[in-house]
């Protein structure tokens, strides 16, 4: 049964690939910009040959790491603050509340001046990207602890850092990891968004500029499927991860998939 569902979930990529080939061979209106399915494999073929598309891809893979592992670290330490003291929530929580609502590539004008066209302002694009999902699903698993746990810490006369490691952390574990993982997702979609509009350097985002501007759509098309595919990686690794990490500590898993 549940190869069955797997297989209908290709049902439609399937469908799409066999409408996009009559198309690029029968469609009465033929049109240069209309490429066929063998030339974008053939192209993509010839740009792992030659190095280009892994180049490519580690430098987008390396940016999307590194925005990653900041950002998220920078979400699960100000997600704490804001769940442990209520002080600290009361004085920071409305700016960041604020912030969150700021559209992220709003953020693209500063960050260019203030670093330019560079790799270390992409990352830090990306940086925020991963910190507000991990900020905002850290501080909610933290604060909402379940009346019941609330009673144990009073009965047990437990002090702030017991009922953090034995009540609160496992209890918070499914949101906090629902944050990593839509921080991951986010920061990879983000990645392709700084290389297009931050333009400099090597990256699958780049792959799309040169295409379109040459009007390549072999190559537009090579860096969406490889952009895809990568994407799809991310989310069946963070899904594995949290399924193995869930048996690990006994908690419900909550993730869906986005991608």
């Amino acid at each position: 049964m549940n190869s069955l569902r797997r297989l209908r979930g290709g049902v439609l990529p399937v469908l799409g690939v066999l409408a996009w080939w009559w198309c690029a061979h029968y469609y009465p209106a033929r049109s240069p910009l209309l490429v066929t399915p063998e030339s974008v494999v053939n192209t993509a073929w010839q740009m792992a040959a030659s190095g280009q598309l892994w180049r490519a891809l580690s430098a987008s893979l390396a940016r999307e790491l590194a925005g990653f592992t900041l950002g998220a670290s920078g979400g699960l330490i100000l997600g704490y603050l804001l769940g442990q003291f209520r002080g600290f929530a009361l004085v920071v929580g409305g700016s960041f509340n604020t912030f969150k609502q700021v559209s992220l590539f709003a953020w693209i004008p500063l960050i260019s001046v203030w670093f330019g066209l560079t790799d270390t302002a992409k990352v830090v694009f990306l940086s925020l990207a991963a910190l507000v999902p991990v900020t905002v699903h850290t501080w909610d698993g933290l604060r909402q602890l379940p009346p019941a746990l609330e009673e144990v810490t009073r009965t047990l006369c437990l002090t702030r850092s017991q009922t953090f490691w034995s009540l609160q952390l496992p209890a918070a574990l499914p949101t906090i990891f629902t944050g990593l993982y839509l921080s991951l997702i986010y920061s990879w979609l983000a990645t392709i968004g700084a290389e297009y509009l931050l333009v400099s350097g090597e990256g699958i985002g780049n792959t799309l500029i040169d295409g379109s501007e040459h009007f390549r759509m072999d190559l537009v098309l090579t860096g969406m499927v490889v952009i895809g595919l990568v994407g799809w990686l991310l989310n069946a690794s963070a899904r594995y991860l949290e399924q193995r990490l869930a048996r690990r500590f006994g908690y419900q898993q909550r993730s869906k998939e986005l991608i």
